[in-house]
């Protein structure tokens, strides 16, 4: 049970709380020394129900119980919206009773929604990457023979522009199978290390009119990652916010932060981790466009016109591959791409 994502509590029969896993002290804000011995309906708004509940499993009329909108109220904190379940178990006078918070369990939703998308990406794109990548070799050596062949000056650059054509194409192909080629080297990280190196870069590309701002929790300790790849994810990010800034630049006022927290008691991939890393990229540019916000991780989408749509799609490959998730939410003024990766 200390393993559940969601919070979890063994009562008796009249609701007394013999056990509490971590995610329960978590969404309670209360220890589990605190908790033992209590009764759980001093948490709850619905206290007749949750008595009625307890009485119905533990007579065996039924083998569970659920109510659908059950109300959390947590300590020093707003209420929350929950489902409540109390099930039987293998001891008489013991019951288990699960909390599962609405927003947590969309959250869970969206998240495996969003793997399964990028899974069939990834698919997609390899076929499709080598399917292109084939023939291009063969045309672009054709035109290199029709070269040779012909006399004029304007039939040459006819020839010229396929074979310039076909190593574009050749590019943009590599571009797309580069995550998938690449072996994943795995190493001590240092998650400020690898911000400073990104806010290098970034700075020596837009010297005039941009502050990278630094927001870093010293406290947060190495985690076992790919390096190369995190600083390729979150310079795709920052690139992108700096392009979009272009306006702010010219002002002046052009901003963008880095900002590193830890996270406890978090879950990813459906799987509990008890410290993650939550790192904030946020500039106060004129944010996602409308009609690419919900599908700006797609590959070769883009919102810049030029732009090759692959740096998003990138990050987030090379996140998931360390167990971690990207979202992003965006206005004018203020758009905020958050990663959490677990760090136990």
């Amino acid at each position: 049970m200390d393993w559940l994502a969601t919070m979890a509590a063994l009562v008796d029969p009249q609701g007394r709380v013999l056990y509490a896993n971590p995610a329960m002290e978590a969404g309670l804000g209360l220890s589990r020394r605190h908790l033992l011995g209590q009764d759980l309906a001093h948490w709850l708004t619905r206290e007749s129900l949750w008595h009625e509940a307890l009485r119905q499993v533990h007579a065996n009329e039924f083998s569970s119980k659920r109510f659908d909108c059950a109300v959390l109220a947590r300590t020093a904190t707003d209420p929350i919206q929950a489902q409540l379940i109390v099930a039987r178990t293998e001891g008489a006078d013991v019951l288990l009773v699960e909390l599962v918070e609405l927003g947590q369990q969309t959250r869970q939703e969206r998240e495996e929604q969003w793997l399964n998308h990028a899974q069939a990406n990834k698919d997609l794109i390899r076929n499709l990457a080598h399917e292109i990548k084939n023939p291009l070799g063969g045309i672009r050596g054709a035109a290199q023979l029709l070269q040779m062949e012909v006399d004029t000056r304007e039939l040459q650059e006819y020839t010229r522009v396929i074979i310039h054509e076909a190593d574009r194409l050749q590019t943009l192909v590599d571009r797309l199978l580069a995550p998938h080629r690449r072996p994943h080297v795995v190493g001590d990280v240092n998650i400020h290390e690898v911000l400073e190196r990104v806010r290098s870069v970034i700075l020596a590309e837009f010297p005039q009119g941009l502050t990278v701002v630094r927001d870093y929790d010293a406290s947060i300790p190495e985690f076992r990652g790919d390096r190369e790849q995190l600083i390729q994810a979150i310079l795709n990010i920052s690139h992108n916010a700096a392009q979009a800034l272009a306006e702010r630049m010219r002002a002046g006022d052009a901003r963008i932060v880095f900002k590193t927290r830890i996270a406890r008691q978090v879950t990813l991939t459906k799987q509990r981790h008890r410290l993650a890393l939550l790192l904030h990229i946020t500039d106060n540019g004129p944010g996602v466009p409308a009609d690419i916000k919900d599908r700006m991780f797609f590959p070769l989408v883009s919102g810049r016109d030029g732009g090759s749509g692959l740096g998003l799609t990138l990050a987030q490959t090379f996140i998931q591959q360390h167990q971690g998730t990207i979202e992003c939410d965006s206005q004018p003024g203020l758009t905020d791409f958050r990663i959490l990766m677990p760090l136990s």
